[in-house]
Parts: structure tokens; sequence; C-alpha cells
């Protein structure tokens, strides 16, 4: 049996558990890692497999954790659990990359900052301010999305 997957191959937990498996040729054994995660190897193989639709969230820590793939937990978030699906997707990037997307973000900031407080002197979100409000939101969710890709980065490398 080789040891490339096929069926698996597109799966996120199988993918961090291959990518792992260069730093730690015991994860290359699915009943290795399994055993590593406190489940069987078949528990693991339907993860992989994508037949366990909802992944006990312990269990995704626990992957994230050994496989140093903290990108399986935003994965799980925000396209497993029904509760996550607003939360920013995010991948994972290289420093040089993050740190441009944080200036640029952040040059954006007193703009924002302007128009949000311009609409909260008044009080009201008046008809002709709302763009503005959904312009403010966009920007905050980006510099969500960029804070979440620099957090897994320093998981990551750190």
């Amino acid at each position: 049996m080789g040891r490339r997957p096929t069926k698996a191959a597109d799966n996120p937990f199988c993918k961090a558990r291959l990518e792992a498996a260069k730093c730690n040729e015991k994860l290359f054994s699915k009943e290795c890692a399994a055993e590593l995660l406190g489940v069987s190897a078949s528990t693991l193989s339907d993860y992989e497999l994508g037949y366990t639709k909802i992944v006990p969230t312990d269990i995704v820590i626990k992957m994230a954790d050994l496989y140093n793939a903290p990108e399986l937990e935003n994965i799980y978030c925000t396209e497993m659990c029904p509760l996550g699906y607003e939360m920013p997707k995010v991948s994972v990037e290289g420093l040089d990359h993050i740190s441009l997307s944080v200036i640029y973000a952040l040059r954006k900031t007193d703009e924002i900052c302007d128009l949000l407080v311009d609409i909260a002197r008044s009080g009201v979100v008046s008809e002709d301010k709302k763009p503005d409000m959904y312009e403010i939101l966009a920007n905050l969710k980006e510099l969500e999305r960029i804070t979440q890709c620099l957090n897994i980065w320093i998981k990551k490398n750190l």
C-alpha cells in the first residue's frame, strides 16, 4: 500500500497530516497518527475522507497542535462549524505578504475612523450613510482577516 492517499488527498486534515509527516515520519501512518490523537484509525480515516461531517472540536484542536497546522482551526470554524460561517477565511501566507496587507489596511483606518465619527456624531444612520457603514464594516472585516492570518503565521512559526 502506498503512502499517498488518493481519495482523501484534497481533505485539509489529510493534507495537514502528510505535511507534518515530513518532520515526524510517524504521521505517515494513519494508525500512528490516530493513536497520538486518541482515536481509532478508522475514525481518523472517516475524518480524512469526509465521511464524518462534524469532526469533534477537541480532535480538530489536537490535530492542529500535533500537525503544527493552526490553519485547521480556521478551516473548521469557517467551513464545518455552523456557527462560524461568518468568520473570515484565511490561508497560510508569508510574513512579507501579511505585513504589506497590514500596512495597506492601516493606511485606510484614518478615513474609516472619520466616517464612523461623522455617523456617530449625528446619532442616527441616515439612508445616505448606510453605504459608509457597509464600507466601515468591510474594512474592519479585512483587518480581522489579516489579524487571523498573522495569528496563524505566529502559531505556525514561533
